[in-house]
């Protein structure tokens, strides 16, 4: 079966550092942490008081009052990028069929803190007296379902939970869909809303997020001094179409996604392969996908969470893959200045990884003071760089040994 180009044509992103891509992309190239103090619930009573929140959001160019009132912030994150990047596209679907037009987006967690609220209030007023929105407020295939309905797209709607790989193998699942004729257009990204006492109350107990309290020193990939990831939210969207389609509509193209790969360590339901040999399947599986050398990727966007098993894992997985040239290519973490989205993480990095490529412009990893030996490749250090890109992979890797890796390709007539 001919495998069909796939191409990116619009984008959206509510990050911790802007509220759309241009103002997220902008903090990011000028290495602007977005990680402070929780505003969100007192902190008082827990041990970690950092995350990377969103700001100043309002929901309200993208979706009426009454509707917001029945949607979790997670999904109201998810309808806002989505939004930015059909916008973005130009689509108009008067020109299209319903039928050939999908929505693939992900969520690790979902609709969190509406689920922590209703059950407090079930416990003191009764079950049965829980919000009738309840349950389509917490399910978290539901920011696929609102922005389908939204977009009046009839095609595959489907929703990746692989925890904090949910975002990436929502990109990769609508990738490999395009490219093998089952659609011709596709709103594809994760999001996640998690900034809750319960859901840092959880990660706290499992030792997973620091409990640092500089924000200059919390969010620290690669450092040997790196002590756990910093909770995040936000979401990232991308409007994927076949090339043939897009440029019979005249779209602007904005980059072009030529590999996917997808593995699972069947190792441990938190703790990575220490090998890094689930990760390197995906990295291996993505570049054959995409039939390119590994010489020929000059930046990996990593996974690169800050956390002392995750940074060292995946060092060592780029080594299996890339040989000699992981010394020669750049790998930072975004994570450094977003903190960790979860289930938007890949989402988000396939924005910056496109914007990366048409901009020409490698992201810092930021804070980084003491070098580890075991993640000794050229991790970006504080300022980002100019750079001739091809070929840029990104990473993601959630709890329970999902692996994603995608490769995206500087647009090229």
């Amino acid at each position: 079966m001919e495998k069909r180009r796939v191409v990116i044509t619009g984008m959206g992103a509510v990050t911790p550092v802007g509220n759309t891509v241009q103002d997220s992309w902008s903090a990011i190239r000028q290495g602007v942490c977005g990680i402070a103090p929780i505003t969100a619930y007192d902190t008082s009573s827990q041990k970690v008081k950092l995350a990377a929140e969103v700001k100043d959001f309002d929901p309200s160019p993208y979706i009426d009052k009454r509707e917001q009132r029945h949607m979790d912030r997670f999904c109201q994150l998810a309808m806002a990028a989505a939004l930015q990047a059909f916008s973005q596209s130009g689509l108009n679907m008067d020109g299209e069929d319903a039928g050939r037009c999908g929505v693939f987006f992900g969520s690790g967690i979902g609709g969190f803190q509406t689920l922590r609220g209703e059950c407090l209030k079930g416990s003191e007023k009764g079950y049965d007296r829980v919000s009738p929105y309840f349950i389509p407020m917490v399910i978290g295939n539901m920011a696929a379902g609102q922005i389908a309905i939204r977009l009046g797209f009839k095609g595959t709607c489907t929703c990746p939970v692989t925890a904090c790989a949910s975002g990436a193998y929502a990109v990769g699942d609508a990738f490999r869909h395009i490219r093998d004729g089952y659609g011709d257009v596709a709103v594809c990204g994760g999001t996640e809303a998690a900034v809750d006492p319960l859901a840092i109350g959880g990660f706290t107990s499992l030792r997973a997020v620091t409990t640092c309290s500089d924000p200059e020193r919390a969010s620290i990939p690669f450092d040997a001094e790196r002590s756990g990831f910093v909770l995040g939210e936000g979401s990232g969207a991308l409007v994927l179409e076949s090339y043939d389609h897009a440029m019979a509509r005249g779209a602007k193209i904005l980059g072009e996604i030529v590999g996917y790969g997808a593995s699972c360590d069947a190792y441990h339901i938190t703790a990575p392969t220490p090998g890094g040999e689930g990760p390197a399947a995906a990295m291996a599986m993505a570049l054959q996908d995409a039939g390119i050398a590994p010489e020929d990727v000059g930046y990996i966007n990593a996974h690169g969470t800050s956390t002392p098993m995750n940074d060292a894992g995946e060092t060592k997985a780029v080594k299996l893959v890339f040989g000699d040239h992981a010394y020669k290519l750049a790998i930072s973490s975004t994570k450094s200045m977003t903190g960790h989205l979860l289930g938007a993480a890949g989402a988000i990095e396939s924005v910056f990884s496109a914007m990366a490529l048409a901009d020409g412009f490698i992201p810092a990893t930021i804070h980084y003071q003491n070098p580890d030996p075991e993640c000794d490749l050229d991790v970006v250090p504080n300022v980002g760089r100019t750079a001739e890109l091809r070929y840029v992979m990104s990473n993601s890797l959630g709890f329970g040994g999902h692996n994603a890796s995608l490769i995206f390709k500087k647009w090229e007539d």
